[in-house]
C-alpha cells in the first residue's frame, strides 16, 4: 500500500516537470510601452508603416479607368480665361488698352475693306472704383444681325486666319476675348449695336461667352436680341434701353465694362490713339477720356489706302505636314493641277520641273500620293527656282505718308522716311518703312502744369527720378538728372508728395533744361498700321535698332543700347503674316531675314540725318569762326589804317567781305526737301526729307504745349 503510494507521487511530480511552464501575465501599460518600441525599430528599418501590410488600410490609387473618367476637352475659351495674360490682360491698366486696341483695329479694317473713310468715337467712362466702360464706335459698313453674337461671343471666329493678305487682326480672337475678360471681372454683359443702312433696323446685343462650351450667350430679347426700327421710333427705343449711339447712317458700337485702371503716359490710350494717327493718316478719332476731355485727331489725307488683295500661298511657305494635308483635301485630279492651283507664282512649266525633280508624274492622283513622295516633293519644291510672291497682298504707309503723319504730330526740324522694296520671310511677303524726326525736344516739355499734377498724383514711382524716365519718351537718367538738379529736388523724393511750389519748380525745369545731350531715342514700333507698346526688348525692331551702329551718323550709343539724343524713330512692318512672339501681338519675332531690311531701312534714313546734321555742324562752325573774325577785324584795320596810311572804313569793308566770303557756309539755307535756296549748289537729300530748322521746331514745340489742340 505504501509503495503504490509512493509511485503516485513520483509520477505526479515527472508529469509536472514535462508539462510547459505557463508565462506570467503582464501589466496592460508594460506591455504596450514594451512592445512600442520594436514596432518603431522595424518601421524605420524597412521605411514601411506599420498599417502597410493591411490591404483595408492601404491608400487606394488611381486607375486607367478612374484616369480616364475624369479627362475631358478643354474649350479655347476656358483656356484663355485661365490664361488671359496671354492676350494682353495681365493687369488692369493693359486690359484697357489691350480693349480699346481690339476695337479700333476692328474698326479700321472693316471701314478701309469696305471702302469708307474711318471715323471712330472712342469713350472711357468711369463707373466705379477701378472700373471703367470703354465704347468704341466706327462709321463703317455694319454687321449682319446672325453674325454678331459669333463675331463678339466667340473665340477664334473671324474671316482672316485663313486668307493670306495684309490685315490688323489676324486670329479672331481679340475683341471677344476682351468682352470676355469684361464678364469675368464685372459680371456685365458685352453691349454691340449695329446699323447696315440707314432704311433697316439696328440690330442691339447683350452677350456673354459660355467659355466651357466657347459658344455666346444672348441675355436680351428672349435670346434673341432687339431690333431698333429706324427713325423716331427707333430712337425712343434707344432710350428706354440707354444704349450709347451717335446717330449715322451706318456702324457699328461696342461697349465694354471692366476692370481697369486710366493713367496717362508710356503705354496709355492716349499714346496709343496718338501713334495710331500717326501711322493711318486718312482717319479721324474722337476721343473722350475719364475726366471729360475731348480730343479729336483729324485725317491729314482724303485718300484711303490700296486695298490688298488675296493671295495664295507661296511654295516655299508649305512645311511638309501642311503639305500632306493639302494633297489629301484637294479636289484636283492631277499633281500639277495641284501645284499651279494651290500655290502663287506656280505655272505649268514650274509645276513640271518640281514633278520631275521629286520624281514623280505630273498626272499622278495627289491623294494617292504616300508620305516618302510628299517628302521627296517637298524637297523638289525647296529646290526649284520660284518667282518671289506677289506684293499686292500688302498695303505700305509710303513716304509722303509717314512724313505727313510724323510732321503732324512730332515737333521737330528734320524729317525722313524710307520704304524698303518688299522681301519675304517662309514665302510669306512683307516690307519695311521707317520715319526719322531729329530735333524738336522731349515729350516733357510739351506737358502743362495741370497735366504734370494729374500724372505726378497718378504715378506708382518711387522718386522723381524714376517717375520722369518711365514717364516721357524720350528722357533718359542723364536728361532727368539735369531736370531734378534744376528744380532744386532730390532724387529720391517720392512724387506723390511733392508741394505746390516743388511741382511748379519741376514743370519750370521741364520747359527750360537743354536735353540735347542727355536725351533717349523715342522709338514707335508698328505692324501692319497698329502700334505696339509693350515688350520692346523682345522685339526684332529693338534688337536691330540696338545692334546698328549709330555713330557715322552723327549719333552718340553705348555698346547694346538705343542712341542718344532728340530723336523719334518709327518703325512699320507690313505683312501677310507679321510672326508675333505671342497671342497678345507685343513684339515681332527675330527672323533673319527680317533683321536684314530692318538694317538696310534704318542705315537709309541714317545716313540722311548724317549728311544734314554734318552740313549743321559746319554751318555752326563757319559762324562761331565769322564771329571771331568780326570781333577783331576792326582793330586790324585801325592798326594797318595807321600803319599804311589807308582809309580805315575802306579797308574794314574789304576785310568784312573776305571774311564773309571764306565763312560762306555760316549764310546755308536749305529748303523743306533739304536744298539750298538760291545756291546752284544742292545738298542732295532726295525727296524723302522735310527741314524745318530749329527755330520753327521750337515755335511748334510751344504752340503744341498742353496737347489740347484738334491737331
Amino acid at each position: 500500500m505504501k509503495g503504490d503510494q509512493l509511485l503516485a507521487k513520483k509520477t505526479k511530480r515527472a508529469k509536472k516537470r514535462t508539462a510547459a511552464p505557463r508565462k506570467k501575465k503582464r501589466p496592460a501599460a508594460r506591455k504596450k510601452t514594451a512592445k512600442a518600441p520594436r514596432e518603431r525599430t522595424a518601421s524605420a528599418a524597412t521605411g514601411r508603416s506599420a498599417t502597410d501590410g493591411d490591404p483595408q488600410t492601404r491608400p487606394r490609387r488611381a486607375t486607367a479607368k478612374s484616369m480616364a473618367a475624369s479627362q475631358r476637352d478643354i474649350s479655347v475659351s476656358e483656356f484663355f480665361a485661365k490664361n488671359r495674360h496671354l492676350l494682353g490682360f495681365d493687369n488692369p491698366r493693359k486690359a484697357l488698352l489691350t480693349t480699346i486696341k481690339e476695337a479700333v483695329d476692328n474698326s479700321l479694317d472693316a471701314c478701309e475693306e469696305a471702302g469708307i473713310l474711318p471715323e471712330m468715337w472712342v469713350h472711357v467712362v468711369q463707373t466705379a472704383n477701378n472700373r471703367y466702360k470703354a465704347g468704341v464706335q466706327d462709321n463703317g459698313p455694319g454687321i449682319l444681325q446672325k453674325q454678331i453674337p459669333l463675331i463678339f461671343g466667340k473665340l477664334l471666329y473671324g474671316s482672316k486666319f485663313h486668307r493670306l493678305r495684309m490685315s490688323r487682326g489676324q486670329q479672331g480672337i481679340g475683341i471677344s476675348a476682351a468682352g470676355m475678360y469684361g464678364v469675368l471681372t464685372t459680371g456685365k454683359p458685352i453691349k454691340i449695336i449695329s446699323k447696315i443702312s440707314q432704311r433697316t433696323p439696328s440690330h442691339y446685343y447683350e452677350i456673354k461667352i459660355d467659355t466651357k462650351k466657347n459658344q455666346p450667350q444672348i441675355l436680351n430679347g428672349r435670346g434673341e436680341g432687339v431690333d431698333i426700327p429706324p427713325g423716331a421710333r427707333g430712337e425712343k427705343v434707344i432710350a428706354k434701353h440707354g444704349i450709347e449711339w451717335m446717330d449715322i447712317p451706318h456702324g457699328t458700337r461696342v461697349t465694354i465694362e471692366l476692370e481697369a485702371i486710366h493713367k496717362r503716359g508710356r503705354g496709355s490710350v492716349d499714346e496709343y490713339l496718338e501713334q495710331t494717327a500717326i501711322a493711318n493718316p486718312h482717319v479721324t478719332i474722337h476721343y473722350i477720356d475719364p475726366d471729360g476731355v475731348e480730343k479729336t485727331y483729324r485725317r491729314s489725307t482724303e485718300t484711303l489706302p490700296p486695298e490688298p488683295k488675296e493671295i495664295k500661298p507661296h511654295p516655299y511657305g508649305v512645311e511638309l505636314g501642311n503639305l500632306i494635308t493639302m494633297l489629301h483635301d484637294t479636289r484636283e485630279t492631277t499633281l500639277s493641277s495641284f501645284l499651279t492651283g494651290s500655290f502663287s507664282r506656280v505655272s505649268p512649266a514650274v509645276a513640271k520641273r518640281i514633278c520631275a525633280a521629286a520624281k514623280l508624274s505630273p498626272r499622278a492622283r495627289p491623294a494617292r500620293i504616300g508620305r516618302r513622295e510628299a517628302d521627296s516633293l517637298y524637297h523638289a519644291i525647296q529646290e526649284t527656282r520660284i518667282t518671289a510672291p506677289s506684293t499686292d497682298c500688302i498695303s505700305p504707309i509710303g513716304e509722303d505718308l509717314l512724313l505727313k503723319g510724323m510732321y503732324h504730330v512730332v515737333p521737330a526740324e528734320f524729317y525722313v522716311a524710307a520704304t524698303r522694296p518688299p522681301s519675304v520671310y517662309r514665302g510669306n511677303p512683307f516690307q519695311i518703312e521707317v520715319a526719322l524726326a531729329y530735333g524738336g525736344g522731349s515729350t516733357a516739355m510739351r506737358v502743362s502744369n495741370e497735366i504734370l499734377v494729374e500724372l505726378l498724383s497718378e504715378s506708382d514711382s518711387r522718386t522723381v527720378r524714376q517717375f520722369l524716365t518711365t514717364t516721357f519718351h524720350g528722357l533718359g537718367t542723364e536728361a532727368a538728372d539735369k531736370i531734378v538738379a534744376d528744380s532744386r529736388l532730390t532724387r529720391r523724393q517720392s512724387p506723390t508728395r511733392l508741394t505746390k511750389g516743388e511741382i511748379e519748380r519741376l514743370h519750370h525745369a521741364m520747359q527750360n533744361v537743354s536735353l540735347d545731350t542727355g536725351q533717349a531715342m523715342t522709338l514707335l514700333r508698328y505692324a501692319n498700321r497698329v502700334p505696339l507698346q509693350f515688350q520692346p526688348g523682345a522685339c526684332a525692331i529693338t534688337q536691330t535698332i540696338m545692334g546698328t551702329n549709330w555713330r557715322p551718323y552723327g549719333l552718340s550709343q553705348s555698346r547694346g543700347a538705343l542712341p542718344t539724343g532728340p530723336i523719334t524713330l518709327m518703325v512699320h512692318m507690313a505683312s501677310v503674316w507679321v510672326p508675333f512672339t505671342s497671342e497678345s501681338k507685343e513684339a515681332i519675332a527675330s527672323y533673319p531675314e527680317i533683321q536684314k531690311e530692318l538694317r538696310l531701312a534704318l542705315q537709309a534714313v541714317g545716313r540722311k540725318l548724317g549728311m544734314y546734321l554734318r552740313r549743321r555742324q559746319k554751318v555752326k562752325r563757319e559762324g562761331d569762326r565769322r564771329t571771331v573774325f568780326q570781333r577783331y577785324l576792326r582793330e586790324v584795320a585801325t592798326a594797318v589804317s595807321t600803319i599804311n596810311d589807308v582809309d580805315r572804313e575802306q579797308l574794314y569793308k574789304n576785310l568784312l567781305s573776305v571774311a564773309r566770303k571764306k565763312t560762306a557756309e555760316a549764310d546755308l539755307r536749305l529748303d523743306k526737301r533739304g536744298r539750298r535756296i538760291e545756291d546752284d549748289e544742292d545738298l542732295e537729300l532726295g525727296e524723302s526729307v522735310i527741314i524745318v530748322g530749329p527755330e520753327a521746331a521750337a515755335e511748334k514745340l510751344i504752340n503744341t504745349n498742353g496737347g489740347d489742340e484738334d491737331e
